[in-house]
């Protein structure tokens, strides 16, 4: 599916955080893997290089530090284009170790204007920065019935065929009223809230040639997936993210968001 995967880094524990998982990913089928540094001013690109290159070494993959005077998030979009299917896998802060929300922030932009998934995960600055490859076997697609959720099903199937991992697609049902729960028995409400995302993982499954599993959850729906996760790392979410500007969604708390904040694990995103 991917020819490669591109790392872009600032010099921060933070922005490293996503390593393990994109290591894990690339040797699956020894995908190049490519961990990126831009900076912005001559002056600091042998320092940088050097960095890179370090880092690159110990995780067996490529280096390369790129000039570039201007926009940052231009320059990742830029060197991803430069060899078709490539993957972007970042971290949604960096250096300054703020939140993603910040206006400005690189990936935000960058997700904006990838045109096509992206995986983001969301540091908390205490990993291990020795830590191994992760193998991910579950990539958990949540749909809620909308097209926008459903731009991402097709992404999130041949990402699984791709790495050998089965599909688990869930969809989050709110609390039923006292009225829709008097009209029907409790195993008609469990049929009626399954039917949706059992037929969609059946369908998917068959499609794309994938192992597929499906649950439905209850509650709020950051809550109901980050709860659903749980302490597994091995997982890779598969969402999409409001068509708005990235700042507004965050500080709106769209469930993508709220779900990259605290699933603790990465999460393939993209606008729909």
């Amino acid at each position: 599916m991917y020819k490669r995967i591109l790392v872009p880094l600032d010099g921060s524990r933070f922005s490293e955080e996503i390593i393990p998982y994109a290591a894990g990913l690339a040797a699956v089928h020894d995908t190049d893997l490519t961990f990126l540094r831009v900076v912005n001013t001559a002056s600091r690109k042998d320092e940088a290089a050097a960095y890179v290159e370090q880092l690159a070494s110990a995780w067996n993959a490529r280096s390369l530090c790129v000039l570039a005077p201007g926009d940052v998030a231009q320059a990742v979009l830029k060197e991803s284009d430069h060899k078709p299917i490539t993957l972007l896998a970042m971290t949604s802060r960096g250096h300054s170790g703020l939140a993603e929300a910040l206006l400005g922030s690189v990936a935000q932009r960058v997700m904006r204007d990838a045109g096509g998934p992206v995986l983001m995960y969301h540091p908390n600055g205490r990993h291990d920065p020795g830590h191994l490859p992760v193998q991910v076997n579950h990539v958990m697609l949540a749909l809620d019935g909308g097209t926008p959720s459903e731009t991402m099903a097709g992404d999130a199937a041949r990402f699984a065929q791709w790495i050998n991992a089965d599909l688990e697609v869930v969809s989050v049902i709110g609390s039923p009223t006292a009225a829709e729960i008097g009209e029907a028995s409790t195993g008609e409400m469990t049929s009626l809230e399954s039917s949706y995302v059992r037929s969609r993982a059946h369908q998917l499954g068959k499609q794309y040639g994938v192992e597929v599993n499906w649950d439905t959850l209850h509650g709020d729906p950051a809550k109901a997936i980050t709860e659903h996760v749980g302490s597994r790392h091995d997982i890779i979410l598969a969402m999409t993210t409001r068509r708005q500007d990235a700042l507004e969604a965050a500080v709106l708390g769209s469930v993508t968001a709220s779900c990259l904040r605290t699933a603790g694990v990465p999460v393939l995103m993209r606008l729909p």
